[in-house]
């Protein structure tokens, strides 16, 4: 299965981090999943440092992906093309993240199942999305 990782799914597993669920670890570490990072988590993680937000920089977090084995998934223009699709229910709780937004959209024009703990994905009903 190709599993792309929402960015906190990816911090964690990367700095093993005990928040990071059983479920998640079972995913990233079966061998037969072959598991991408989005350059949308890159540009997360160095906005947010240069924000004094987190520690680690877009950079670094880059380097550390490709020596674990994960694969990049750049943005596409599919992918762009994707978020139209990308709908919720009009009592949905607001969701103003537009990484996830684009790496929901990257996992299901791409055929990949998107691992994430943010409960407010779930309100997008994607078939594609692995909540742990």
């Amino acid at each position: 299965m190709n599993i792309l990782l929402d960015t906190h799914i990816l911090l964690w597993a990367l700095t093993r981090d005990s928040k990071l669920p059983q479920r998640a670890m079972d995913l990233i570490t079966n061998e037969n999943n072959k598991i991408f990072y989005s350059i949308a988590s890159i540009w997360e993680v160095e906005i947010k440092n240069s924000l004094g937000k987190i520690a680690i920089a877009g950079e670094e977090l880059a380097e550390y992906c490709k020596e674990a084995g994960f694969e990049l998934m750049q943005i596409r223009e599919t992918h762009i093309f994707q978020l139209k699709t990308l709908k919720r229910d009009e009592n949905a709780p607001k969701h103003n993240d537009p990484f996830d937004r684009i790496m929901l959209a990257q996992s299901k024009e791409s055929g990949c199942k998107f691992v994430t703990h943010d409960s407010l994905i779930s309100f997008y009903n994607e078939p594609c999305v692995i909540n742990v």
